[in-house]
């Protein structure tokens, strides 16, 4: 693997009607293949250490592998702080990472390993008035309630 790089990403349509892209940094192999460092704030699908080939042009990808990660997504109508405050400490004990963080938004990977019961009690004890949280990348894009069962290959036993 090189150094780091940024890469922009296709992450939809904005209230303008206008294309959205994300900037993200990956590390690019060999192959011209990229690793995420860190789980994107809009770009679904995706987590930190999933490994994409980018059309440079259109800005989408092909997903080549998935690095375990669960990325999660916290948004907040108010000041999000008191919200990381509480998650932060918990999801960090498990090895998950505080990847981007805005007054109204935080953004964790975390691996799949930790366990869907553990994480989701996790987040559900440090959420607050106007405050929620999702997975970016469990759930299939097209109707956001198929699991895309991607992890059941990872949790198989040895």
């Amino acid at each position: 693997m090189s150094s780091l790089s940024v890469i922009e990403m296709y992450a939809g349509i904005g209230p303008d009607g206008k294309s959205v892209a994300e900037k993200l940094q990956v590390r690019v192999r060999d192959d011209d293949a990229c690793q995420l460092v860190r789980s994107p704030a809009f770009v679904k699908g995706l987590a930190s250490a999933d490994v994409v080939k980018l059309d440079k042009e259109s800005g989408q990808f092909e997903l080549i592998q998935r690095g375990g990660n669960l990325c999660i997504r916290v948004y907040s109508k108010a000041d999000i702080r008191p919200v990381a405050e509480l998650l932060t400490p918990k999801l960090e004990k498990l090895g998950g990472d505080l990847d981007i963080e805005t007054p109204r938004m935080l953004v964790y990977s975390i691996h799949v390993s930790c366990g869907f019961e553990t994480i989701e009690s996790i987040l559900n004890e440090g959420m607050r008035e106007g405050s929620q949280w999702l997975y970016s990348n469990v759930y299939s894009q097209d109707d956001g309630q198929t699991p895309l069962n991607w992890w059941q290959d990872i949790l198989k036993p040895q």
